[in-house]
């Protein structure tokens, strides 16, 4: 379970410090350029733009100074699993979850032994956990694989797959989640917050 824990926490940091990069190379000065009589136009800022404000960051968002995530591109990854495209988060989706997930994984899954279990097996597996997981949620997490915990902490938006996001992010607090489809195996999510 730690070992799980450890590679998503991993993963989450390694996110955040991409982010932060990004953002502090954004921040930076481009190189001074020589003016010609071309350049020195002044700016002409369209109507559409000037009205704009930004909005203020949120105190209580620890999360509200990191950039926004980049819009995913065409692709499987932006799409479930039986190849709908994943729709944008309802308005008013929160910014940030808390979850618990139960683990089934499978040989090919990110971090699982090749010596795993078939695909099939795991999600013939998972689908009798997520039953179970209705009514004991806990109980579930004991039966499910290295990784499964009551709670792995609280996820930012942008950092899990788009299908995956989709589907946590639209939990109501409380729900549980069918079998999900991840790289790293199958997941049943419960919100806990």
């Amino acid at each position: 379970m730690q070992r799980w824990l450890s590679t998503l926490l991993g993963l989450c940091a390694f996110g955040l410090a991409v982010a932060v990069v990004v953002r502090t190379m954004s921040d930076k000065p481009a190189p001074a350029k020589t003016e010609t009589k071309a350049d020195a136009a002044p700016a002409v800022e369209s109507p559409k733009d000037a009205g704009a404000k930004k909005p203020a960051p949120d105190a209580d968002d620890p999360f509200a100074s990191l950039p926004p995530a980049e819009p995913m591109q065409p692709g499987t990854m932006g799409r479930f699993p039986d190849g709908r495209p994943v729709p944008p988060l309802p308005e008013g989706s929160p910014k940030h979850v808390k979850l618990g997930v139960v683990l089934m994984s499978y040989a090919g899954a990110e971090g699982a032994s090749p010596k795993s279990r078939a695909k099939k097996e795991a999600l013939e597996l998972v689908t009798k956990l997520a039953a179970d997981a209705k009514t004991d949620f806990h109980a579930a997490v004991v039966r499910g694989d290295n990784g499964s915990s009551d709670d792995i902490g609280r996820m930012p938006r942008g950092v899990l797959e788009p299908a995956v996001e989709y589907v946590v992010f639209t939990l109501p607090v409380g729900g549980i989640s069918d079998p999900i489809e991840t790289p790293r195996g199958y997941w049943i999510a419960k919100r806990t917050e």
